[in-house]
């Protein structure tokens, strides 16, 4: 039996998790992300919280495949890292670990890891290749082709929220483009629809009497009927379905993964979305499966496993 660790760094925690190379997870735990000093102290800390964990058990050294970890950022193949929110340019992440655990270290895009892990044990499990889209904040993606993630020239592959969707669009996305997909699929995104949509009519609506118009009292109020949140989710999704028709038409994935905060809407938002899809989406791509991930916020550690092996 091998084992390996995952490692999911964020902004405020970072979860571990310890597995079997079959993909079982045996153990997870989370420490607090410390962002001081330009982020320097975080892979040393993440190296001592493994090196807690792996006195707790009796495996010997050649039993562990390593130390996988995925970053809010890009890592190169020299093994340096760069996180703008962490503070990080060319941080040394890999060497840095390998040093302090004395295990093998990879590091890829947390977004990307993600992708990995559904691919491996999640919604994307059978498949060869898969797009993974979450729909949080904003719109993040990975995309996986025979078993491999598409990194791209610059690092960039997988930026599926900022593909262009909208070119009469005036506000300016937080990339610093106008139009992009995450501007209007993401929870903030189905919020500022749900907002414009309430303001252009005077139907009636149980979002109106809502302490909050976010996009968990959408997709509540669509799962009871309300027409103007039906209204809203139909934008939503069209939107949704068009940026997923255009990374289908381009990569043609077995399957697409619809991931993050807004997906636990469930079954009503893949339905909704894979009508739209299929009017944006070429003919020979129509039918490609949409269906939710399953890992939920473990992927990311699943997926930085699967790149041990």
């Amino acid at each position: 039996m091998k084992y390996g660790y995952g490692v999911d760094l964020g902004g405020t925690t970072v979860k571990m998790g310890l597995f079997t190379g079959e993909g079982q997870l045996l153990d997870k735990w989370e420490i607090d992300t410390d962002t001081s000093a330009g982020g320097r102290n975080i892979p040393s800390d993440i190296g001592r919280s493994i090196l807690a964990d792996m006195k707790k058990h009796s495996f010997a050294a050649e039993d562990y495949l390593g130390v996988g970890i995925g970053v809010p950022g890009q890592v190169w193949p020299d093994g340096t890292a760069d996180a703008v929110n962490l503070g990080w340019r060319k941080l040394p992440l890999i060497s840095e670990l390998e040093a302090v655990t004395g295990l093998r270290a990879v590091g890829d895009n947390d977004a990307n890891t993600a992708a990995m892990g559904e691919y491996w044990q999640g919604g994307g499990k059978g498949y060869k290749s898969l797009v993974l889209v979450t729909l949080g904040t904003g719109v993040g993606g990975g995309i996986i082709i025979d078993g491999k993630c598409l990194q791209g020239a610059h690092r960039a592959g997988g930026e599926i929220g900022h593909i262009p969707v909208d070119p009469t669009e005036t506000r300016i996305c937080g990339c610093g483009n106008r139009g992009c997909l995450e501007q209007y699929a993401s929870a903030t995104g189905c919020a500022r629809i749900a907002v414009e949509t309430l303001s252009a009519t005077d139907a009636p609506s149980t979002l109106r009497s809502s302490r909050k118009v976010d996009a968990r009292a959408v997709w509540d109020a669509v799962k009871a009927g309300d027409k103007v949140a039906l209204e809203i989710a139909d934008k939503f999704c069209d939107y949704l379905g068009q940026g997923l028709a255009i990374v289908a038409n381009t990569v043609d994935p077995d399957v697409l993964v619809i991931g993050g905060g807004v997906s636990r809407a469930g079954q009503v938002l893949i339905d909704i979305t894979a009508e739209k899809y299929r009017v944006h989406a070429f003919n020979a791509c129509k039918d490609t499966p949409i269906v939710l991930a399953a890992l939920g916020n473990d992927a990311g550690m699943y997926g930085c496993v699967a790149n041990l092996l």
